[in-house]
């Protein structure tokens, strides 16, 4: 210590700095730092603590309780206030969804006039004290069972609807009876998170405001049915040919049961619609038990299905203008977002690829070839059917000959999935081979093969695998066998191809592998569920495809390899305005190179192969006859620059539809091929267009 002048005391310091001294000058600096430092800690209270200090590793990353609670409830805030956003900007609209603009879908030819128009909705308004009692339960018991409790929606159903749209499920499930009404007569059919919110508010303020027996009046009669009807008036009159107030409990269950897709529930669609409209009936009954609305009794009266009658052939459809406007309609409702309902509403125009005169000029080939047929004294000649139908090479299909007439024969004999091709199919193992190339050792690499290249041509010349010979179910070496058991000796490819030689593509279909040739034509359109058993049979025809869709495959080899999808409409409009259609694009299938051979190949098959008959047709057209081992179908495709046109006689049961031999059909013997009378058909028919050409 020492004197200060002040009389004070002044510490000493090491160094000889005095404490004053160390005060004067540090002093300012030091006090920015004292200010600065709350201030961090300010800030940092102020931004999260995450990623969080302190920790290390995993538990650095991981958000604490009071974290987790505070994003929640964030969460909870905002989607309350979008909620009550949402509750208050949305109002149940003044318009309906117009059914006072309900009219005709008309279908137009490719030239733009017109070829049907389908009569309009079918709907009558009927007072809900008409419905009886049972057949309104039905209809509760199997949509919202709930309906006079809930305040017209379901919180369960709600999130059972959302789970399902985010899983790409059906939502129809989440919807209250109110909701569908809303669906129904304010919005669209469209299955998006908007509207669904819209539906949802809509119905809550709607429940409000209107009783529930309104509601549900509205919505029996404001309801799709199928076949066209609208209103539960119009399905009992659809289906069983009565007044609604006539339904009896089974009745309604089944028109109760329409209500989740009458297209998959109209047992005269398919057999299986019927099982499952059965299966839905059955519950519907069960639950209304259930529900206490029908006594266990009465339940034990209704052990059958309710079979509802046939649907009426509509007017004007008769000839082969109902199969093109079913191949239409069936083709818009898969490309578009217009659903079943939404077209029986009407008001379409839709644009098709049919050409009226090559319809006309097919159906008189067919009729002209067939006439002879003498079913009555020749019973080979009963139940005989023809299916056939022209594709441009585009795609578009041009013709079809669907039966005799629509009314007469709803089934489209052209769209048939049961008739083996036979030989026909040999382009499509020629087309794989030259692409591919071939292995005939287990270990080897595949090996280029030519046109030229020569195989065994005899008949019961035994059928090989890399492993050896191919041995059948029966235990025995299956062998080739040729038409009329003729031996060819050493043949080319190409030689097989044009005299439907049976043993050389038997065993190129081997060689290059059964997988590999199902693959070249299923690219080439053959659909997956046509194709037939991966054995060597494949090779020569056991698949099933339609005489569209043969067509349009052939129709690739005389268009540089390029293949499109069929289709058959062009565009679609409602009242004048565009609907977006869906249409396929070409696709490069075949090298230009392969598609080539196999044309040159199917030119030879003309000129001096086994369809020397279509050669009247034209000098440059292409083609193949099929048959089958079992004689029961014969085929003809071919193409002629302009389209390509496949032609299929079979003869079916109407039974069982199973499929009878040909053999002896008109009067023929039984050395001529299955194959002569769609050769003849097709012949005629293509050089008739070619004259309007």
């Amino acid at each position: 210590m020492r004197a200060h002048p002040g009389g004070g005391a002044e510490e000493e310091i090491p160094g000889g700095a005095s404490a004053a001294a160390a005060d004067g000058p540090a002093g300012p600096a030091a006090a920015p730092d004292a200010l600065a430092e709350p201030r961090r800690r300010r800030r940092r209270r102020l931004r999260p603590d995450y990623p969080r200090r302190g920790r290390r590793g995993v538990r650095r990353w991981l958000p604490s309780w009071r974290q987790l609670v505070v994003v929640l409830l964030t969460g909870v805030a905002a989607l309350t206030g979008f909620v009550g956003w949402f509750y208050l900007t949305t109002d149940v609209p003044d318009d309906l969804n117009a059914f006072a603009t309900q009219q005709n879908n008309v279908y137009y030819w490719a030239d733009g006039t017109e070829m049907a128009r389908i009569g309009e909705t079918n709907r009558q308004e009927v007072p809900l004290d008409r419905v009886p009692d049972a057949v309104q339960w039905a209809v509760l018991s199997a949509e919202n069972a709930t309906f006079y409790s809930d305040p017209g929606v379901s919180v369960s159903g709600i999130a059972r609807a959302v789970y399902n749209m985010s899983t790409g499920g059906d939502t129809q499930g989440g919807s209250t009876i109110t909701q569908q009404y809303v669906k129904n007569i304010y919005l669209n059919q469209q299955q998006d998170v908007s509207r669904k919110l819209s539906e949802i508010v809509i119905a809550v303020k709607l429940d409000r405001q209107m009783s529930k027996q309104d509601i549900l009046d509205g919505y029996l009669n404001t309801s799709w049915f199928g076949r066209g009807s609208y209103g539960i008036e119009r399905a009992s009159e659809a289906y069983y040919g009565k007044d609604v107030s006539a339904l009896n409990p089974s009745e309604g269950a089944f028109l109760a049961a329409l209500l989740k897709g009458a297209g998959q529930f109209d047992p005269a669609l398919s057999a299986e619609n019927r099982q499952r409209a059965v299966e839905r009936w059955s519950w519907i009954l069960n639950r209304m038990v259930k529900n206490g609305k029908l006594s266990a009794a009465e339940r034990a009266k209704y052990t059958v299905f309710p079979e509802p009658k046939a649907p009426p052939k509509a007017a004007g459809l008769g000839g082969q203008v109902g199969y093109l406007v079913d191949m239409a309609r069936t083709y818009v409702e898969s490309h578009t977002n217009i659903t079943a309902a939404q077209f029986d509403l009407g008001g379409h125009q839709i644009y098709t690829t049919f050409e009226k005169p090559k319809v006309a000029a097919l159906t008189a080939a067919v009729q002209d070839a067939t006439k002879n047929l003498d079913p009555e004294h020749r019973p080979v000649d009963q139940h005989v059917r023809v299916g056939a139908a022209s594709v441009a090479p585009d795609g578009r299909i041009l013709a079809v000959y669907g039966g005799p007439d629509y009314l007469k024969q709803g089934f489209n004999n052209a769209n048939t999935s049961n008739v083996p091709v036979g030989s026909a199919f040999m382009p499509f193992v020629y087309a794989a081979g030259l692409d591919q190339g071939v292995q005939r050792q287990r270990d080897g690499g595949r090996t280029q093969v030519l046109p030229t290249t020569t195989y065994n041509g005899n008949d019961g010349a035994n059928v090989m695998t890399p492993e050896g010979p191919y041995w059948g179910r029966d235990g025995k070496i299956v062998k080739s066998a040729n038409d009329g058991k003729k031996d060819w000796g050493p043949v080319s490819l190409r030689t097989s191809v044009e005299q439907s030689v049976n043993g050389p593509m038997m065993q190129l279909g081997m060689d290059v592998g059964l997988d590999r040739v199902r693959k070249t034509a299923g690219d080439l359109g053959l659909l997956p569920d046509s194709m037939g058993e991966l054995v060597p049979a494949f090779a020569l025809g056991n698949s099933t495809p339609s005489a569209v869709r043969t067509a349009d495959a052939y129709a690739a080899f005389g268009a540089g390899g390029h293949h499109t999808d069929p289709y058959s409409v062009l565009r679609i409009t409602r009242n004048g305005d565009p609907i977006a259609l869906s249409l396929p694009s070409s696709v490069q299938v075949l090298s230009p190179k392969v598609a080539g051979q196999v044309d040159d190949a199917l030119k030879g098959a003309v000129r001096n192969g086994s369809a020397r008959a279509a050669g009247a047709a034209g000098s440059e057209v292409a083609g193949k006859t099929g048959t089958t081992p079992d004689r029961t179908a014969g085929w003809f495709v071919g193409y002629d620059g302009q389209s390509s046109t496949a032609v299929a006689v079979f003869r079916m049961d109407p039974k069982d539809l199973k499929l009878l031999p040909l053999e002896g059909v008109g009067g023929a013997d039984s050395a001529t091929p299955d194959s002569a009378l769609p050769t003849g058909i097709w012949t005629a028919y293509t050089k008739s267009v070619g004259k309007g050409r």
